[in-house]
């Protein structure tokens, strides 16, 4: 016994001993409460046996519950129902062991002293963690002021009374009130703080409490309302802090007050959450190899997180910048324990490499996210974006259709739509492959691309320039005061994106629904006052004009499209006339031919012309007759390649050795 108690942690050991005590205790008032004139000599025999009995039976039990797992200042209300049941089944253990033993003769033990140990056992057990718990969160007594910084908590319901009770364990923080627009819950208190009022009288507390932060703990909160109370908060000078989100805040972490960060831009443009299928999902992804391009970017490094968690059979990672690769791979394998990626140095406009790699892995989707997509370089370098964006979507997209790929989806945007900008031209021009691909009767693969606006934080994006110039002092420079985008998260765009892979259809366009545009003046505005600065006097913002290319408000679908619903709220699909595919594989080969001679200015002038005037069909029935009569047959099969290469599960195949052998 001894031996068994130096083996255990110093908190279980005083808590066995204080359980101990009181199973002792409870035996003890139980026979006091049932013979209150004085024990009888038998009923004093058959106690004094039978303590013996009982303390270590129940303690056994306890043991066997877990009761000295648990710390008791963090006893809950579902920790209690587990401490009845271990008392229920201790004390019909310890009563069952004694009656049958019969330590005294015939004496049985009276069934109300059972009932009355039953009770008392609970009753102390439970209370006595209670108490610990009382008492070690209690404000404190001897203070004139509450302890730390006072918080104002904004959100009555189940994470507002966790955050409660976690700011109450430390020392650092003190909450002095909450607000809840529900108005049954005025005046009702949560861990002995006091529901104040509703938002709307948000203003008021706040100038007649005057706390030194408010925590918006409504981790679902719209960004409207994370907005109405950062600029309520903003007035009286005081700083408001947030939850993350619901996923993290009940992860398991006890220690909550490390969760709460500054309110972010994200938050106060926050959307409602995306509700992604990921049953649907794993039908085409689970249990294949799957390939994302643009690994190391913004959308593609998301696209690789997502998609290792459905549990695909294994994920290359393909990208020609060695840093980003290098660090997608190294999070993934760490951090997410995800060890079946295989990272390919390569590009993607190569196209006798990628045949080596589609050969090599055979992958059954492909995320084809790799693209240049900064409007002001791409006006600068025009054969670059044609080359690294068109030319190098046709090698790819050409080369998964005769690997027998299932699937191809493309990451597009909406400067693909109606488009004034080089790059903007260039991602049209491939919508344009990926649908006529889509539609021909001899390609088995069902290739379909995604259409969205601007992500928020992506590099080089708006939000991370701002944050610079913030940090700064400024100024924050804005190209036109009327000037809009559409935002969304990356997490939110790629989980539709990867949604929209899963929807069917072949050839199609799909575009994901961004909600309303936000003006760039007004986001600028929003980062400034989250800084904690003032606009127009602390940092001054100043209109730039815009760019070459630029438009003021961006759309999502042009006026020759056609929007329908989807399976899916958030996901519309586009119908449009399909581009004659004899007249696009002839232009194609003009820009490819001007490409490689160099002519910036003739390749300038052929892409515009091709964005105003192309070359349309009017229905499927038109497409397949201007096909070749070998492209009108449906595929039998893909062509034959030679055999996967196995095992890229067998890390003992170092990828050293898997990058030589493409190389």
């Amino acid at each position: 016994m001894s031996r068994f108690l130096r083996h255990l942690p110093h908190h279980r050991v005083w808590q066995l001993g204080m359980d101990a005590g009181l199973v002792a205790a409870a035996w003890v008032l139980a026979f006091q409460l049932r013979f209150d004139q004085g024990l009888p000599v038998f009923y004093q025999t058959l106690f004094d046996r039978t303590i013996w009995i009982v303390v270590p039976v129940k303690v056994a039990v306890f043991v066997l519950f877990g009761f000295s797992n648990r710390w008791w200042r963090y006893f809950s209300s579902r920790d209690m129902w587990r401490t009845t049941t271990g008392v229920i089944a201790a004390c019909v253990l310890a009563d069952v062991i004694v009656y049958f033993a019969q330590p005294v003769g015939s004496l049985r033990l009276p069934r109300s002293i059972a009932v009355l140990d039953f009770l008392l056992t609970l009753a102390l057990i439970s209370g006595a963690r209670m108490l610990a718990r009382t008492l070690i969160e209690r404000p404190n007594p001897l203070g004139l002021v509450a302890r730390g910084r006072e918080v104002l908590v904004v959100g009555a319901g189940s994470a507002g009374q966790l955050v409660v009770r976690e700011l109450q364990r430390q020392p650092g923080f003190s909450p002095i009130g909450l607000i809840d627009d529900d108005p049954k819950k005025r005046n009702m208190r949560l861990e002995g703080v006091r529901v104040l009022g509703t938002t709307d009288e948000l203003p008021r507390i706040l100038h007649d409490n005057k706390p030194d932060e408010v925590l918006i703990a409504i981790p679902s909160a719209p960004g409207a309302l994370r907005a109405q109370v950062v600029e309520m908060a903003q007035r009286e000078r005081i700083p408001v802090r947030t939850l993350p989100g619901l996923a993290e805040l009940i992860s398991g972490n006890v220690n909550l007050a490390g969760q709460i960060r500054p309110v972010q831009v994200e938050d106060v443009l926050g959307r409602e959450q995306i509700d992604v299928d990921l049953r649907e999902i794993a039908a085409y992804v689970h249990g294949k190899t799957v390939m994302v391009t643009g690994a190391g970017g913004s959308i593609g490094s998301e696209l690789c997180r997502q998609i290792a968690k459905v549990g695909c059979q294994r994920l290359v990672i393909v990208d020609h910048a060695e840093t980003p690769l290098f660090e997608i791979e190294r999070e993934l394998v760490d951090e997410r324990h995800f060890s079946a990626v295989v990272p390919v140095i390569g590009d993607v406009k190569n196209g006798a490499k990628m045949r080596r790699v589609f050969e090599r892995y055979r992958p059954a989707v492909v995320f084809h996210a790799a693209a240049y997509k900064h409007v002001p370089l791409m006006e600068a370098n025009p054969l670059e974006a044609v080359r690294n964006n068109s030319l190098a979507t046709r090698t790819l997209a050409q080369v998964a259709a005769e690997s027998g790929t299932e699937v191809f989806v493309l990451i597009s945007t909406d400067k693909a739509v109606a488009p004034k900008t080089v790059m903007g031209q260039s991602k049209a021009l491939c919508e344009w492959i990926i649908e006529t691909l889509g539609h021909r009767p001899d390609v088995a693969t069902r290739f379909v691309a995604v259409r969205f606006g601007n992500v928020l934080g992506s590099s080089g994006s708006v939000i991370p320039i701002f944050r610079k110039q913030i940090a700064r002092g400024g100024p924050v420079t804005v190209t036109h005061p009327e000037m809009t985008r559409y935002f969304m998260t990356i997490p939110e765009a790629v989980s539709l994106v990867v949604q929209a892979g899963a929807l069917g259809g072949r050839g199609e366009v799909y575009v994901l629904d961004m909600g309303e545009p936000v003006k760039i003046v007004d986001l600028a505005r929003k980062m400034i006052t989250l800084s904690g600065k003032e606009p127009d006097r602390d940092i001054k913002i100043e209109f730039v004009g815009v760019r070459a290319g630029e438009k003021l408000h961006e759309v999502l679908v042009s006026d020759g499209e056609q929007v329908a619903p989807t399976t899916h709220p958030k996901i519309s699909q586009l119908t449009r006339p399909v581009v004659d595919p004899l007249w696009l594989d002839e232009q194609i080969a003009v820009l490819e031919r001007l490409v490689a001679e160099g002519d910036t200015l003739e390749l300038v002038s052929r892409l515009g012309g091709m964005m105003r005037e192309p070359q349309r069909v009017g229905s499927t029935g038109e497409f397949v007759a201007l096909l070749p009569p070998e492209a009108r047959q449906l595929p039998g099969s893909p062509p034959p390649l030679p055999p996967a290469t196995p095992g890229l599960g067998d890390r003992a195949k170092s990828d050293t050795d898997s990058h030589a052998s493409l190389s």
